[in-house]
């Protein structure tokens, strides 16, 4: 491999990187009434989701899980979806 071509393909990773830490910074401006959508554009999907129905409820519950991430160290940010809409978020330390 050429020098150009390594520093191109490190230059590459640094930016990837740093766009995902820019990602998971964003973890903490999660707020209640942000929709399903907004909170996928700026933090990507969760690392855990489950789903809740209530037993057969027209009303369906979503609660996504983040895992602490560099960026976000010690912080597991867990997201509460009803009807496409945030009803809650809560972050945790974890250690």
């Amino acid at each position: 491999m050429n020098s150009t071509l390594k520093l191109s393909v490190l230059c590459l990773a640094f930016v990837a990187q740093a766009a995902l830490a820019a990602d998971v910074g964003e973890r903490r401006f999660l707020q209640d009434g942000m929709s399903e959508g907004q909170v996928l554009m700026k933090i990507d999907k969760p690392d855990s989701e489950s789903e809740d129905s209530g037993g057969g409820a027209k009303v369906r519950e979503k609660t996504w899980i983040y895992f602490a991430a560099p960026g976000d160290a010690q912080t597991m940010t867990t997201v509460v979806i009803r009807e496409g809409k945030v009803i809650r978020v809560t972050r945790t330390v974890i250690r």
